[in-house]
């Protein structure tokens, strides 16, 4: 696959999952909370996760093969006196963080989702959702030269 394949798939998939998170955390979290209604936010996760889902993978695919086309030799990434490695070890920390969180969700928030832990629900929404703007403003710093 081509750079520049790679580049306009790890685009579209970030499109999709920073603007569906920019979607829940700006439009669909103040109705929720509003209405104390933890069955609309599930309404939108089950929809949203279809396509959400996919892009994140997406993302994660096109952003090894993206790390490996700046720097060939993964043991490079972890050297922090490159810049690039600089680059993709914010890339793998926001990665990161976004797993623990979804996993925490996944797993402690959701399957107790109810009015009395909406608030830990939208926490972790709203945290998300910065992440996944740190993760743009991040990957546009490949092209900007933050990393160079």
């Amino acid at each position: 696959m081509s750079y520049s394949s790679l580049i306009i798939i790890h685009i579209l998939a970030a499109t999709i999952w920073t603007g569906g998170h920019i979607v829940l955390c700006l439009t669909v979290l103040p109705k929720v909370l509003k209405e104390m209604s933890p069955e609309r936010l599930l309404d939108f996760e089950s929809a949203y996760e279809k396509i959400g889902m996919p892009a994140l993978v997406a993302q994660i695919i096109t952003g090894l093969l993206l790390a490996h086309h700046w720097l060939p030799e993964p043991s490079q990434w972890l050297n922090s006196a490159n810049p690039i490695a600089q680059g993709i070890q914010c890339k793998l920390l926001l990665l990161g963080l976004t797993f623990c969180l979804a996993l925490d969700a996944r797993f402690r928030v959701i399957p107790k989702l109810s009015r009395s832990n909406l608030w830990d629900m939208a926490w972790h929404i709203i945290a998300v959702t910065c992440l996944s703007i740190a993760f743009v403003i991040v990957g546009a710093g490949f092209k900007l030269g933050f990393w160079a």
